[in-house]
């Protein structure tokens, strides 16, 4: 009989490092075939775009498949089980499976989806690991502090459960096997203390912590757990699952996300700081893309968090490629697109 491939699911809140984490895995997975299924939320692959550029020998392009058609928590089986059986059908199997799934998906329905029996008698979820943006929740920002919701919660009484932030980042913490404190050089020690804390307190299981920087964690570390999560997932429901026992189909109408596409940028420092004050004032929660810059043959990858930015030139543009600077903006149901698009039209 054919041993079952490992799988690992890596999943996180928008911004979290788990793009970061899976590239830095992939340049050091130790000769190990990897095949990369990644799931984004919004309409441009700037992810699959950055781990296609890595390099790596053991995970070639044909090996990152992209699902951007929606989030794989609500098209398990439109979208993903074709997929998996499509990658178990190549006549070169991978030794190791991962999976980012987008930064506001449930982990749990597509844990679960491995007990189909197509699955489950070739794939096993080796684990599930959940990256943790340290910096934010140092910064309160999976707590109930988010303007838009206590104004909400301050005009009407009944909405005293958490927000959908909150209730995700727990129900992501919940599904974990392993979780990755990342980004821990950007807060002190007692700062992590809080976290470690604020971490803790949220879930009633007690998985494994580790502390990271850069997403800088052995490939031995995040491969050959061997959990075999699918045969727990019914102990590691949602909040969704809990409320919702009966099988209504879970949304994210409280999110929203849109492209906007730019020209070329020639003060990159005049237009990131600007970029500060637009995130800040409609409170967006994650900005990511590439921007072309004015001169430069390199492109210049930019990914926000709140009001911090990272940006770093990730590789030149390639001969006959249409250079552009396109960004994707996240943020929750009420933002106000048309004056965020405007507002960052505004810059070019």
């Amino acid at each position: 009989m054919q041993q079952k491939i490992p799988a690992t699911v890596i999943t996180g809140f928008l911004g979290a490092g788990k793009t970061t984490m899976i590239r830095n895995l992939l340049t050091n997975a130790g000769g190990k075939k990897i095949a990369l299924i990644i799931n984004e939320f919004g309409d441009l692959g700037v992810d699959g775009d950055v781990l296609k550029g890595c390099g790596a020998e053991n995970c070639t392009e044909d090996d990152i498949i992209e699902l951007t058609n929606g989030c794989i928590c609500c098209t398990v089986a439109d979208d993903f089980i074709p997929t998996m059986t499509k990658l178990l059908e190549r006549e070169q199997r991978p030794d190791h499976i991962v999976i980012e799934t987008s930064g506001l998906a449930l982990p749990q329905p597509l844990v679960a989806a491995f007990n189909w029996p197509d699955i489950r008698s070739e794939v096993t979820v080796d684990g599930v690991i959940t990256v943790v943006d340290s910096a934010a929740v140092a910064a309160g920002r999976f707590a109930d502090d988010h303007d838009a919701v206590d104004a909400r919660r301050a005009e009407d009484e009944s909405l005293d459960h958490e927000s959908p932030i909150e209730e995700l980042f727990e129900d992501q913490l919940t599904c974990a096997d392993l979780i990755v404190l990342n980004k821990t050089d950007l807060i002190d020690a007692d700062g992590l203390g809080r976290v470690k804390s604020e971490v803790a307190s949220r879930i009633a299981r007690k998985p494994v912590m580790i502390e990271a920087r850069n997403g800088e964690v052995p490939a031995s570390v995040l491969l050959g757990l061997g959990i075999g999560t699918e045969d727990d997932i019914v102990n590691r429901k949602s909040h969704h699952e809990l409320e919702h026992e009966e099988g209504e189909p879970h949304d994210h109408d409280e999110f929203d996300s849109f492209v906007v596409e730019l020209g070329a940028i020639a003060d990159t420092s005049g237009f990131v700081e600007k970029l500060k004050g637009i995130i800040a004032e409609h409170d967006v929660l994650r900005l990511k893309g590439f921007i072309d810059v004015s001169g430069k043959p390199m492109r210049l990858q930019l990914q926000a968090v709140g009001a911090r930015i990272d940006q770093y030139f990730d590789r030149a543009w390639a001969p006959g490629e249409k250079r552009a600077t396109r960004l994707v903006v996240i943020g929750l149901h009420e933002m106000d697109q048309d004056a965020v698009r405007k507002a960052i039209e505004a810059l070019a």
